[in-house]
């Protein structure tokens, strides 16, 4: 399907604003693979694209999906939308160590 100009002009901008990294995962990009990376609005209003792009942010094709899975699980966009917010930056494996430990304690 392709995009409108205005998702392009969008995009194109988030682009130019933001490090070509995924905001939830940290994954980079770069080349050909950019294209993995998506523009996600976190009020998720499509219609609200202000120019120091504060409603936006890069997420891979992977995160992307996964928040708005999370949205229909939560119940959708009619919650606040800070409920959805995940404290950044998202460290995947932040309490490995702790499971670990206490893996190995029992």
């Amino acid at each position: 399907m392709a995009r409108s100009h205005y998702e392009q002009s969008y995009r194109a901008r988030a682009l130019k604003l933001f490090p070509w990294i995924c905001a939830h995962c940290g994954r980079e990009f770069e080349g050909k693979k950019l294209s993995h990376l998506t523009v996600h609005h976190k009020d998720h209003n499509h219609n609200n694209n202000p120019p120091d792009g504060s409603n936006w942010e890069l997420l891979c094709l992977y995160c992307h999906d996964n928040e708005h899975q999370r949205d229909q699980v939560d119940g959708g966009v009619n919650e606040p939308s800070s409920s959805h917010e995940p404290d950044r930056p998202f460290a995947p494996f932040a309490r490995l160590a702790e499971l670990l430990k206490r893996n190995t304690a029992t």
